[in-house]
């Protein structure tokens, strides 16, 4: 049995036939062949398979494709459209926020979806908001940076009073 959806993806929006308990995870890497996103724990703790679903982070090992009905999905491969870096992916560059690479998709995604909620974090509320990030190489410092670069980049100049 198999089941029609209509969801827009990396803003294409599709129809697609997908099987009752295929995973988002699967769905996006096996039938549409975006392999940004991976596996790393299969069970929602790791972070290595965030996506945005209508802008949110959610893992999408966990998440079934049948669950993005009308919904719009943002993958690493969709965050900027054309030739140009998104800023997050930029800051992560800029702050040598990856070694192995593995998590970086999920951590990117992660920090997209934090801004999206959250313009201006504190480092406690970036570092409790990615805390479902794992990263084995050790890299939460600069990932921090980036974040922190971003914020910077957003905030008012302000003439000190010094």
């Amino acid at each position: 049995m198999k089941i029609e959806i209509r969801t827009t993806v990396n803003g294409r929006e599709m129809e697609a036939t997908v099987k009752p308990n295929q995973t988002l995870l699967e769905w996006l890497r096996d039938d549409l062949r975006l392999r940004g996103s991976v596996e790393g724990c299969g069970v929602g703790v790791c972070g290595s398979c965030t996506v945005l679903v209508d802008g949110r982070p959610v893992s999408s090992c966990l998440m079934l494709a049948t669950n993005n009905e009308g919904k719009q999905v943002t993958t690493i491969e969709g965050l900027a459209p054309g030739d140009e870096l998104d800023p997050v992916q930029q800051a992560f560059l800029d702050n040598q926020a990856f070694q192995c690479g593995y998590c970086t998709p999920g951590m990117i995604m992660g920090t997209k979806g934090l801004l999206n909620s959250n313009p201006q974090p504190t480092q406690k509320e970036a570092r409790d908001y990615l805390s479902g990030n794992i990263c084995r190489c050790g890299t939460y410092s600069e990932v921090l940076a980036a974040v922190k670069s971003l914020c910077n980049e957003s905030e008012p100049k302000q003439q000190s009073r010094r």
